[in-house]
């Protein structure tokens, strides 16, 4: 499936109403200020993440990856994006994420999940990126199992990238249960000692 994006052109330090300000940039493109729609931007967001091409229409047709996007801290939405151009042939290093499907037999029995990683570093052709990586959390039957990195199919031409096959990115651990059944006990003659000496020390500091 395509994913397109209309951009305008935009001069440095330029505002306009429901628009971001954007840089569109990559290893041989010039750094290239750009508007995006605010709507149509946070739409293609949740469809294509950072891993996925978006094709650019409008005032430039370059293929990009949704490079890095900043948030307003307080309402959550985006208020700049940098997209990063993609050339034909060129390998790109990207997150992929990583979706838990399916119940763990441990979970289920009492035992807790712990999630590792949420996103799988690869390196491939950009048409070669998967959306995500499906992680079957049925695997997890007993407190000895673990997902690790190298269970996680890649399809053709996809490499892992700064991550070892060996990592862990789910496992299960035993549950812990709080024991409340033995009484705390307080000094009421320590704290009383404790409140007069703060006492004393309070009345010399008057005198």
């Amino acid at each position: 499936m395509t994913t397109t994006l209309e951009v305008t052109k935009r001069e440095k330090g330029q505002k306009a109403d429901g628009m971001i300000p954007a840089v569109m940039y990559g290893a041989h493109a010039e750094s290239t200020p750009i508007f995006i729609n605010k709507n149509d931007f946070i739409k293609v967001y949740r469809e294509a993440g950072e891993s996925r091409i978006v094709n650019l229409t409008g005032s430039s047709s370059e293929n990009v990856l949704i490079h890095d996007v900043q948030m307003d801290p307080v309402f959550y939405t985006p208020v700049h994006v940098d997209l990063y151009v993609v050339e034909k042939g060129q390998k790109v290093n990207v997150n992929i994420p990583l979706v838990f499907i399916g119940e763990s037999p441990a979970v289920r029995a009492g035992a807790n999940l712990v999630k590792v990683m949420h996103e799988l570093s690869v390196e491939a052709d950009p048409t070669k990126l998967p959306a995500d990586f499906q992680v079957d959390l049925s695997t997890l039957v007993d407190l000895d199992s673990n997902i690790l990195v190298s269970h996680i199919a890649l399809p053709a031409g996809v490499i892992l990238y700064d991550v070892h096959p060996e990592d862990v990115i789910a496992s299960v651990v035993a549950q812990v249960e709080e024991d409340f059944s033995t009484p705390t006990t307080v000094d009421m003659d320590a704290i009383e000692v404790e409140k007069k000496g703060k006492k004393e020390e309070a009345d010399s500091e008057d005198k």
